[in-house]
């Protein structure tokens, strides 16, 4: 069966991913765990307690059961999804499976030590036109993603992204003060190179991402205000053009 939708806008719905995974047994995006293991175990530790997004039908959260992870709640937002993971995985004490919005996590304040996505984030932006200018709506999904995470997440906890996004443009997402984290860069690959971002909750910017984050922030502080000046100039010579002389 050919799982590739008609239109990119569609791994934005829930439906595709219900019909897709009622019939696909696995499929891992950017690799398999084993991977990036090398890169994860620096920064997640056995005992901690991990929250993956969007976690799908990978065997990621399979793997790092059996490599001694075993503190691993997982959610997806596909109900087919969480019904056929939780019976696949229902003999794994320590790991449990919920139907949620990445936007609205319906888990207390500071309550893991990780969170873990791969590809979750790449799916929500896949239909967007240019990397440059992320849309109004997928931003603030992304925003209201993030904001999730963060609050998510103990002091000294780990958000880790996997991706294929390189840091020119995720970063611009992620490097933000009011996230209350840091962002380090990480890669592995061969041919294709894949990212791992590790972000640690209550650690500063460093100062090239700080910068950064001014930077795009006057750079849309200026956008706004052109924008502004040339709907006025054209509402003025619309008004002008229609005076009876």
């Amino acid at each position: 069966m050919d799982y590739l939708p008609d239109d990119n806008s569609r791994y934005k719905d829930v439906d595709y991913w219900d019909e897709r995974y009622k019939t696909e047994q696995c499929y891992d995006w950017l690799g398999s765990f084993s991977k990036f293991e090398h890169l994860l175990e620096k920064h997640v530790k056995k005992e901690d307690s991990i929250l993956i997004l969007g976690c799908g039908n990978s065997s990621m959260s399979g793997d790092m059961y059996s490599a001694g992870y075993r503190s691993i709640t997982n959610v997806d937002y596909s109900s087919v999804c969480i019904s056929t993971m939780s019976a696949r995985h229902s003999d794994c004490p320590g790991m449990s499976w919920h139907q949620m919005d990445v936007r609205q996590l319906a888990f207390p304040d500071a309550s893991f030590d990780v969170v873990l996505e791969k590809a979750t984030l790449d799916a929500i932006m896949v239909g967007e036109k240019s990397p440059w200018r992320v849309s109004p709506q997928t931003a603030c999904f992304i925003h209201q993603a993030l904001t999730e995470i963060s609050r998510c997440l103990k002091p000294g906890g780990r958000f880790v992204s996997v991706t294929f996004a390189d840091p020119f443009f995720r970063k611009r997402l992620y490097a933000k003060t009011e996230y209350k984290w840091s962002v380090k860069k990480h890669s592995y690959g061969e041919g294709l190179e894949y990212f791992v971002y590790v972000m640690t909750k209550g650690e500063e910017l460093s100062p090239e991402d700080q910068a950064l984050e001014i930077k795009l922030r006057e750079d849309t502080e200026k956008s706004q205000a052109s924008r502004i000046t040339t709907t006025q100039h054209e509402e003025e010579e619309d008004f002008m053009s229609n005076i009876d002389l």
